[in-house]
């Protein structure tokens, strides 16, 4: 064991001690709907320590991995200070418990050791750390990364800028590729095969094609993600084998429709309503933020189905709604018995190519049979979705870490060429720690991510993901404004890469899961149950 891991470890057990007591605390006193702060800071941290508990487990791998790990621990037991400081009886714990690190984390926080570990991302070109794949996943790697910048880079900023449609180059290569297919079942045409590692190739291919751009490519996954594992778990063996292929072959494109305009997170007291008539269901509401509506051929629509309102999220079930795929930003159908469906899309700030859509359904009639799970399905909508959303939480984590890697490697390049006063803007030191510490957050969010993929695959990562997911789009939006800030004035011009990330990367921690919701409605809970930290 190097001298960095072994401090590394030092301060992981004494952060997993803090976090433990702060997780007994909320078991033994669950904080009420009006009690928000404390818990909120707890989450947090308890995602921060997991990342560091995961980075630590890979330090034997390298003297750089131990440094990163030293570091990012480091960092985050300043910050979970700076949290419990004058809280210290709400967290159930005292400042003092992290006396027995403070020579390590003072190690972790040297300027002469960040400078170090700067040396090594710039020698690198700025790549944070490795991912510690088997032979096979790498050369999924490499192949996606080979297509990600020969496809996808050369127009990821055109379509950014002038908010264009993502070019059928683009989806066909990737249908070609079996990229949407990822994580359906083997057997209904897709590549998930049941093994412990199924969910890593999801998340090597997310990264790469993130990498590249977040609304060009890095999101397509997400939605095939949603709506096969909503299909996959909750659907009849007739809607598998119907629906299931052709979402895996990219045949057929999809989108989710979930939220409302005035229910958000909130998601059990949605109105979109779905009621019986004869063979259909006839569906009346508006949903809104349904990314890829408008090239979506199927789109997963919760509805309430239960006329009773007092039923809350037990009177939700999904529907599949099937539609011709549309180009642009406005689509417009009627159906032969006067139902409609129109979509308009919303002008966003970043996250552009696959549009974001408020979409009206009036009177539109979805037959009988495109219920996900029939009879069995009716009312379990609220939780085959929320099953689903784990998934689609650790993917949206592993597009976090494609943003920041692409970030990280621009501020590198620009840097060592960039003079200031005279001298290459790396050999200041305030560079060069920001570098340092940009790597750590992205290295640790890279090992949690996979250690959450294992986590799900074996039926056990509710919290894993919603930890991992708050941890790596919070880091992101750091990593890519440290980016932004190393450009100087050149980080806001639209010719320069890195605005687009710094605006796309903004867009992480609200959508799959809002920071918040996720800190207080998912991880507090989990960790007031039994006080579990969620770090092994």
């Amino acid at each position: 064991m190097t001298d960095s891991l072994s401090r590394a470890v030092a301060i992981v057990e004494a952060l997993e001690g803090v976090i433990g007591k702060a997780a007994a605390r909320l078991a033994g006193a669950p904080a009420s709907e009006d009690d928000q702060t404390v818990p909120y800071d707890i989450a947090s941290m308890s995602s921060a320590v997991a990342a560091s508990r995961h980075l630590v487990d890979r330090g034997p791998h390298s003297e750089a991995e131990a440094d990163l790990a030293l570091l990012f621990a480091a960092d985050t037991a300043a910050d979970l200070a700076g949290r419990l400081v004058g809280r210290e009886l709400l967290w159930g714990t005292a400042t003092s418990a992290l006396d027995g690190a403070c020579e390590h984390i003072a190690a972790g926080r040297a300027p002469e050791f960040l400078d170090a570990v700067a040396d090594r991302v710039l020698a690198a070109g700025g790549e944070a750390a490795p991912g510690h794949l088997s032979d096979e996943l790498q050369l999924v790697r490499s192949t996606f990364r080979d297509f990600a910048e020969a496809k996808v880079k050369p127009v990821a900023d055109g379509i950014h800028r002038h908010d264009e449609d993502i070019p059928e180059s683009i989806l066909d290569g990737l249908s070609e590729m079996g990229c949407f297919g990822l994580s359906i079942p083997a057997e209904y045409g897709g590549f998930a095969d049941g093994g412990d590692d199924e969910l890593l190739g999801m998340v090597v291919v997310t990264e790469e094609l993130s990498r590249a751009s977040l609304g060009a490519a890095g999101s397509l996954i997400t939605r095939p993600e949603i709506i096969g594992t909503a299909i996959a778990r909750g659907g009849t063996e007739e809607q598998r084998r119907r629906w299931l292929p052709r979402i895996a072959s990219g045949e057929r494109l999809c989108g989710v429709a979930v939220t409302e305009p005035n229910h958000g997170s909130d998601v059990g007291g949605i109105t979109t309503t779905a009621v019986r008539d004869g063979d259909d269901w006839v569906l009346n509401g508006v949903k809104t933020w349904c990314t890829f509506a408008g090239r979506a051929h199927y789109l997963l629509v919760l509805a309430r189905t239960h006329p009773d309102r007092a039923a809350a999220h037990r009177g939700l079930s999904l529907l599949v709604v099937e539609k011709p795929s549309f180009p642009g930003r406005e689509w417009d159908i009627a159906q032969d018995g006067g139902g409609s469906a129109t979509g308009r899309a919303i002008h966003t700030l970043g996250y552009r190519g696959m549009h974001s859509f408020e979409v009206n359904f009036d009177n539109w009639r979805v037959p009988a049979d495109n219920l996900v799970g029939l009879d069995e399905g009716l009312g379990r909508g609220f939780y085959l979705q929320m099953q689903a959303f784990a998934n689609a939480r650790l993917q949206t984590a592993a597009r976090a870490v494609g943003v920041m890697q692409s970030a990280l490697e621009l501020a590198a390049d620009h840097a060592a060429q960039r003079p200031v006063f005279g001298h290459p803007l790396t050999s200041f030191q305030l560079t060069r720690t920001k570098l340092a510490r940009m790597a750590a957050h992205i290295a640790a969010c890279r090992a949690f991510t996979a250690a959450a993929a294992r986590a799900i695959a074996a039926g056990d990562g509710v919290l894993a993901a919603a930890q991992v997911k708050q941890l790596a789009c919070r880091s992101a939006e750091w990593v890519t404004r440290e980016a932004q800030q190393l450009h100087g004035g050149y980080g806001y011009a639209e010719e320069y890469t890195v605005s687009r990330l710094f605006v796309d990367a903004r867009v992480l921690s609200i959508f799959e899961g809002a920071d918040e919701v996720l800190a207080l409605r998912v991880i507090a809970r989990q960790l007031g149950k039994g006080g579990s930290t969620g770090t092994r």
